[in-house]
């Protein structure tokens, strides 16, 4: 017996919105299942992995320190993909606005002790970003170049020059060899809001960019255009909207957030450049932008899991003794049942008869 996907007439609203919560079960069992497989009990593995985590303040501080990240680069991302703007490119622009942005820290030193410092330095991250971004925008509009490709494939140019940095001149000559560059002043390090966690200004700069994305996307003008376009292209060349501005505009935005988002981190968490600036947060806001449904408060909401997915990842690391790939297990579940949700909504399983039914 075979079968075919064949289109529905309509989306459900109500699963439109219901299938990242369904998403989010469908992992929580199989990801019991796994651990029963591995040969732990499966709701105390669970619980280590969700709950655990979040079981002290600090833990909950470092919760929204790894989600902020996540919220920025998927904010920008979700701008540029309601209007068909397909930037893979968010890790490598966040390494970039880590590298300009640390960039300005090192070269004022100890001598920059205003309260200036800190603003050109996350003004730096966030043009390295921008610059970073304009690159696929520019191919994309001049020479119809994949921006998917070549958005992904500057990521590893900015890795690249990133290790060259803090191999080569930036490295630190009292780093005892490591490949690291100097700690940053206290003027261009991002100030802690919670005393005895790491909780930085960079998590309400992370708020600010959900609520000015929201702003942009419901009551702008600039928004309009990025929905027609991603809905209808055709209507959208007629009402005169430009695609070219389209996606110029969202590599710049997309580029800036996550440029910024890569210049919290040096100057927040880290305190220094060093050859691996993120975990992939930059990918991973991929799965963030698409779990909140492309709305800045559901991506708002997915960040917060997605980075319980990292703290989780170490937890049973820690105590279970299992290798922190499971983080990346969790995220592919949860990307290939929301993706398998998604399916469901637009088609329906159509059961065949017979083999010529089937041709």
């Amino acid at each position: 017996m075979a079968f075919k996907l064949e289109a529905r007439g309509a989306s459900s609203r109500r699963w439109v919105y219901g299938a990242p919560v369904l998403a989010v079960l469908l992992t929580l069992v199989f990801g019991g299942i796994l651990f029963a497989l591995l040969g732990f009990e499966p709701l105390a593995a669970l619980y280590t992995f969700f709950i655990s985590p979040l079981n002290s303040a600090y833990g909950v501080a470092e919760l929204l320190v790894k989600a902020a990240p996540l919220a920025l680069c998927a904010v920008g991302l979700a701008l540029g993909f309601r209007g068909n703007v397909w930037n893979i490119g968010a890790e490598g622009q966040l390494t970039m606005g880590a590298v300009t942005g640390g960039g300005v820290a090192l070269a004022l030193g100890d001598s920059g002790a205003g309260w200036w410092v800190l603003p050109l330095v996350m003004m730096a991250g966030m043009a390295g970003g921008m610059l970073w971004g304009m690159i696929p925008a520019w191919l994309k509009t001049r020479f119809h170049a994949s921006e998917i490709l070549v958005s992904l494939m500057l990521t590893y140019v900015a890795d690249l020059f990133l290790s060259m940095m803090v191999h080569g001149p930036w490295r630190d000559p009292d780093g005892y060899g490591f490949p690291q560059s100097p700690m940053f002043g206290d003027a261009a390090t991002l100030p802690i809001l919670w005393a005895g966690t790491r909780l930085h200004l960079g998590v309400l700069l992370a708020l600010l960019a959900v609520a000015v994305g929201w702003f942009v996307i419901a009551r702008t003008f600039i928004g309009f255009q990025i929905k027609v376009m991603g809905l209808t292209p055709v209507a959208g060349g007629y009402a005169g909207f430009s695609h070219k501005r389209i996606i110029w505009m969202s590599f710049l935005l997309s580029g800036a957030l996550a440029g910024l988002a890569g210049v919290c981190e040096v100057a927040g968490p880290i305190g220094q450049l060093q050859p691996v600036i993120s975990p992939g947060y930059g990918f991973t806001a991929i799965i963030v932008a698409f779990l909140g449904r492309l709305h800045p408060v559901g991506i708002l909401l997915a960040s917060l899991l997605m980075a319980l997915s990292y703290l989780g990842g170490e937890a049973v690391q820690i105590s279970m003794r299992l290798p922190l790939a499971v983080t990346g297990v969790f995220q592919g579940m949860l990307l290939f049942f929301l993706l398998a949700c998604d399916v469901l909504i637009r088609y329906r399983l159509r059961w065949l008869s017979s083999v010529r039914e089937a041709g």
